[in-house]
């Protein structure tokens, strides 16, 4: 078996993360696929804005919610889904709300969502959409009967902003730290700015839009009651990273052949390795082919015009393969023992579950690049 068929059998949760742009949705929705294919319940969540997901899995949209993906809709592949496929498109704000409804009294839940504060801290904390992503996948997993949860992680350009989400969040919420920046504030009614450790940029944008007393009562609002659920946060927070570190998670790293992916793909990867997280495998994804020997036979059966054309245009692709199989060679030698997966530049986007379907067959083995 494949690295990726033997994770697709035993693993729990996959999350495949990498630079934006790369084809991490293409994966993440192809490997629950495969998943539900061969009997396992599955679900695939991601972040992504586009609706490329709900339509390469034949839905017309996707929400907050899990949306069962129509059985029928893989029959033209002649495919028969032993279990059930279900998707999500992780809304920032609603999954934080459903968080906060979950772990807030009763009594406090609308004035924490009433709060301008929080409004602006669910979506623009530094950390908050890494976190609240790794949050509803340990949630899922927690509650649910799925057997595979995909993750479809934010574009990330450093590895440490999503491997950090938990102490970030954590380290906001910490009790002591609510008190340390609400007494002396309150008592001196001000807050200087270089009280907040907190990323520099979000703080100025979120405190631009209070001024004197009203940032002090909304802050220390939010601040207080929050410091109350603090043992309900560090608990879920905890939970989230002990599911990085869990043997039954696995980490699918997807880069392109591109140069300076492969830079980001290679120091992703060693962080990774030093956070004790298991990488499942490398998927270098849109890889040019090495153009057969029949594409030239076919080229030199051509009138002389076309067939210069035709072998131009084939040695521009045998130039750009020769390209994507150094930097393969570069990305081997520096991630040892780390399974590479290749999947090649198709002539159209991935827009369908036929497209899905035969992603798929690269990524499990059944397909391979010459």
């Amino acid at each position: 078996m494949t690295a990726l068929q033997t994770a697709l059998a035993n693993k729990r949760v996959l999350i495949c993360v990498g630079s934006g742009g790369v084809g991490k949705t293409t994966v993440a929705a192809t490997l629950a696929l495969r998943a539900a294919v061969d009997g396992r319940p599955s679900i695939v969540c991601t972040i992504d804005p586009a609706k490329r997901l709900a339509n390469s899995l034949g839905l017309s949209g996707l929400g907050n919610t899990e949306a069962e993906v129509p059985a029928s809709a893989l029959e033209p592949l002649g495919v028969h889904p032993k279990a059930a496929l279900h998707a999500m498109m992780l809304d920032m704000k609603a999954t934080w709300d459903d968080l906060i409804t979950r772990v807030a009294p009763p009594d406090q839940r609308e004035r924490i969502f009433a709060n301008r504060f929080y409004q602006s801290l669910s979506t623009a904390l530094a950390g908050s959409q890494e976190y609240i992503a790794m949050e509803k996948v340990w949630d899922l997993r927690r509650r649910s009967d799925y057997q595979l949860v995909v993750l479809d992680t934010p574009p990330t350009a450093h590895a440490l902003d999503f491997l950090d989400a938990p102490n970030r969040v954590l380290d906001f919420l910490d009790n002591e730290a609510a008190k340390w920046l609400l007494t002396p504030a309150l008592r001196a009614g001000k807050v200087g700015l270089s009280l907040f450790n907190l990323g520099g940029s979000y703080v100025t944008r979120a405190l631009s839009r209070f001024t004197g007393t009203e940032m002090l009562q909304e802050l220390s609002s939010f601040m207080v009651t929050l410091s109350s659920m603090n043992e309900g946060f560090r608990e879920r927070a905890r939970g989230v990273r002990e599911l990085l570190e869990d043997p039954t998670t696995g980490f699918v790293l997807v880069t392109s052949p591109n140069p300076e992916r492969l830079d980001e793909a290679i120091h992703f990867h060693g962080l990774l390795k030093q956070n004790r997280m298991e990488m499942t495998a490398i998927v270098v994804n849109r890889v040019h082919p090495v153009p057969t020997p029949e594409l030239w036979n076919d080229a030199a059966t051509l009138t002389p015009t076309r067939r210069a054309k035709v072998e131009e245009t084939l040695r521009e692709q045998q130039v750009l393969a020769q390209q994507d199989l150094e930097g393969m060679a570069q990305l081997r030698a520096a991630c040892p023992g780390t399974p590479l997966i290749q999947v090649p530049r198709f002539g159209l986007d991935v827009h369908d579950l036929t497209a899905l379907w035969n992603t798929g067959r690269y990524l499990l083995g059944d397909d391979v690049l010459a």
